[in-house]
Parts: C-alpha cells; structure tokens; sequence
C-alpha cells in the first residue's frame, strides 16, 4: 500500500533518539528533500548519536553524525509543540505509547513501525554493523512504503 501523500511534518521517535529515529529523519531528508518538516526525539535522550547507526547511514550517503539527541520533554522546553506535526512515526512500542500520550488531545495521525533494535543483537564489529543495516533497511523499506519513491536523486546506495 502506497500512500504518497508526504505529511508537511513528520516526527520520528523511538526510545533514545540515538539509533532508530535519527536514522529515520536523515532518510527522510535525504529522500524527500523539503517536502517536509522532519524532526526526532526520544523517551529519553540519555545517548548520544550511536556510531555504528552514523556507519551504516553513512554507506547510503545519510549523514547523521552531527545529530543531537533530544527528548520529548526537551521539544516542550523549547516550543517545537508535538500538536504542531501531521504525522508521527514510532519506532518503538515505548515511543508509541509516549507519542499517544502526549497527543491524545491533537487531531493527528500517530503510526507505529515495529523497527528492530540493533543494539546488543551481535557480537563483533561486522556482526553488528549486519544488525545496523538490517534496521536501516526496514526503516527505508517503511518510508518507501509510506511516502513512495525517494523524490531527490539519490546515490546508487539509496535505490531500491
């Protein structure tokens, strides 16, 4: 099913705002240019950026390393309203339930994609780097299923 109607905002949001959204907003950014306003954040943000998620980003020609993990609360503190997105995106079951909250009384669409958690799945360097990519894959595969084909050229890397 494809819904190519891309949200003027999007927010992503998973536990730490370390591994899974970043990933998801910088593809989102990097597929669909300034169709939309993209944001993430986190439960939590107890983490910074994860390397392994800036690795395997990197190989796509995402770039995420200078991505500040931020937390609901901080989005608050500095005005960026949750009621003000079109579409949220959890990655998460913890982030789903935040989301809900935090928007029960917004008219606004919150989905939930049951995107994998690399972290602790592998030992080893390329072990883990195969478990990155694996959450790296879905996430696009998700985003390409919802918003339609990438809309900026891409590098060879990000067509599907």
């Amino acid at each position: 099913m494809v819904q190519n109607a891309i949200p003027a905002s999007v927010l992503f949001c998973c536990d730490h705002n370390s591994i899974r959204s970043p990933i998801a907003e910088g593809m989102m950014k990097k597929f669909y240019g300034r169709a939309a306003y993209v944001q993430s954040a986190g439960v939590k943000n107890d983490m910074e950026v994860d390397g392994f998620a800036i690795a395997v980003c990197d190989e796509i020609g995402v770039r995420i390393e200078n991505h500040r993990s931020r937390s609901f609360d901080e989005m608050k503190d500095w005005g960026d309203d949750l009621g003000g997105f079109d579409l949220i995106v959890a990655l998460s079951p913890a982030s789903q339930r935040q989301a809900l909250e935090l928007t029960r009384v917004f008219h606004l669409d919150v989905e939930y994609w049951p995107i994998m958690d690399p972290t602790g799945l592998a030992e080893g360097r390329d072990a883990q780097l195969a478990a990155y990519r694996q959450t790296r894959d879905q996430i696009r595969t998700r985003m390409i299923e919802r918003f339609g084909p990438p809309t900026e050229p891409a590098d060879d890397a990000t067509r599907s």
